[in-house]
């Protein structure tokens, strides 16, 4: 087993690794930015060390430097969370020319399944069922008007290298076709350095539902379940669930086993997803593979009673997996949101700033997932994800209370969160049905001109006492000469009050 490992990241995933690293006896070590040093992975790890400025590109994204820590704090692997490098392929290759274990797939998988052109080229070959469109990039308007023709509209162009909504554009009649390929390849090469854009059917309301899978370096391979991710907006994932309100057990076992197929083709090792499209009568088509741990992995955690951080690491250090596909147990229903620091008075566009409150849920069922702590400032430079919380029950209705109360009890003052719009989601009737699908969220946010819920009481006697807080000075934090308590006493008991009236 590793005595050290280097964690190549930021926030909240960052303190996630430590977690398991200390729990399996390892030594976690850190690395931060200029606009990181005072953040909580720094404060959790056993080790820290800067690695730049604050723009990721000359600190998070820096090879050599990352690779430089690693050799002077003598770490045996490299965790690279999601996000950054972690689905690098010279990240993954130049660890392994260093020595230091990567932990996750090989290059040449990374390689295989990171363009999602070379995936679907080599799903073909696999016969593995892809939503209709091309296997390679197109090479003009000409081409695409073609494509489109034979398949019909809508169409999506996607890049082949991108992600996260980057380099995609909804095309309904031929006559919108040339300009929005000219958009999406430009944009494809502002956002990845290529701009390589295909082709594929858009299904219409379709969901958005992945399989996790593992696989050791032993040629043992299993799936772990699925994730219901169809509630997104810019398409970013915002809520994701395990199981699925729509797969049934014959479901399951038949996207689970072409996963597997999946993992087996790209010959993987390590924790990997895959994503499929699944139109209204329940037929489901490959999408893509994720490379690395996902952001939503605690439901699936939380369903199967397993370690996914953990078993990253022993399948690492070359131990094979501990269980076979038939000890797989699915048991209750887990629910995610992610909270962002984010203004819905300002269509969700980052929030930033300092934390100057913070109150954070407990109780049966609930797992928070944070990076946060109360005087930290957020900075602007990165992803805004603050934290995830998460609800466990016996069943999706259990899950679903258990969720809309520890909203109830998560307030972060001096900063904007997307909180609010997970109590909408949560009270809304098609989510408690599990009338779900890609365009779910943008129809739930037209449906009413009715703005997120006013802060409560409650919340407004919070922001208050958050205010007197960051207005304290160290003068302040003495009895005055009359014998009456100071300003940061009495801010101290008010703050108190105001959370736990």
């Amino acid at each position: 087993m590793f005595k050290k490992i280097l964690i190549a990241n930021r926030g909240e995933i960052v303190v996630r690794v430590i977690r398991a690293c200390h729990e399996l006896g390892i030594a976690a070590v850190a690395v931060y930015s200029d606009a990181d040093r005072a953040a909580l992975h720094v404060r959790k790890a056993d080790e820290a060390y800067r690695l730049g400025p604050a723009p990721a590109s000359e600190s998070y994204l820096k090879i050599e430097t990352i690779l430089d820590v690693a050799k002077k704090c003598r770490a045996d692997a490299i965790h690279p969370g999601y996000g950054f490098l972690s689905e690098n392929a010279k990240f993954a290759r130049a660890c392994a020319e260093a020595g230091v274990k990567f932990i996750g797939p090989s290059a040449a998988s990374m390689e295989m399944m990171g363009s999602k052109t070379r995936a679907r080229q080599n799903m073909e070959k696999a016969g593995i069922p892809f939503v209709p469109g091309t296997s390679r990039g197109l090479e003009s308007p000409e081409q695409a008007l073609q494509v489109a023709d034979k398949i019909g509209y809508p169409i999506m162009l996607k890049a082949a290298a991108g992600g996260g909504g980057k380099g995609m554009r909804l095309v309904h009649t031929a006559g919108e076709l040339k300009a929005a390929l000219e958009a999406a390849q430009s944009e494809a090469q502002r956002s990845f350095g290529d701009s390589e854009v295909y082709i594929e059917k858009a299904i219409v309301n379709p969901r958005h539902i992945e399989m996790q899978v593992l696989a050791d370096e032993h040629g043992n391979t299993v799936y772990l379940g699925e994730r219901e991710c169809s509630i997104q907006r810019r398409h970013q994932k915002v809520v994701e669930e395990a199981p699925s309100p729509i797969v049934d057990a014959d479901m399951r076992r038949r996207m689970g086993e072409v996963a597997v197929r999946v993992a087996k083709a790209a010959n993987y090792a390590n924790a990997g997803t895959i994503e499929f499209l699944v139109d209204q009568q329940k037929n489901f088509y490959f999408l893509e593979m994720n490379t690395r741990l996902q952001v939503e992995h605690p439901v699936t955690e939380l369903v199967t009673g397993l370690d996914l951080v953990h078993l990253q690491i022993h399948i690492a250090a070359g131990q094979k997996l501990p269980f076979k596909q038939e000890d797989v147990q699915l048991r209750g229903h887990a629910i995610e949101c992610r909270i962002y620091a984010e203004d819905p008075e300002n269509n969700y566009f980052p929030s930033p700033g300092k934390i100057v409150t913070l109150a954070e849920p407990a109780g049966p069922g609930i797992r928070l997932d944070g990076g946060i702590y109360e005087g930290w400032t957020v900075p602007i430079d990165y992803d805004p994800l603050l934290a995830k919380l998460v609800g466990y029950g016996a069943d999706r209705s259990q899950a679903t209370m258990r969720l809309e109360r520890a909203l109830g009890e998560y307030f972060v003052g001096g900063i904007q969160t997307n909180a609010g719009l997970f109590r909408r989601i949560l009270k809304d009737a098609d989510f408690q049905a599990g009338r779900l699908d890609t365009g779910y969220l943008d129809r739930l946010l037209k449906s009413s001109s009715e703005k997120i819920e006013p802060a409560s009481s409650k919340e407004i006697a919070a922001i208050g006492a958050g205010i007197f807080a960051a207005l304290e000075t160290e003068s302040a934090a003495t009895r005055n000469d009359s014998g009456k308590p100071s300003k940061s006493e009495w801010t101290k008991t008010a703050r108190a009050e105001a959370l736990h009236s």
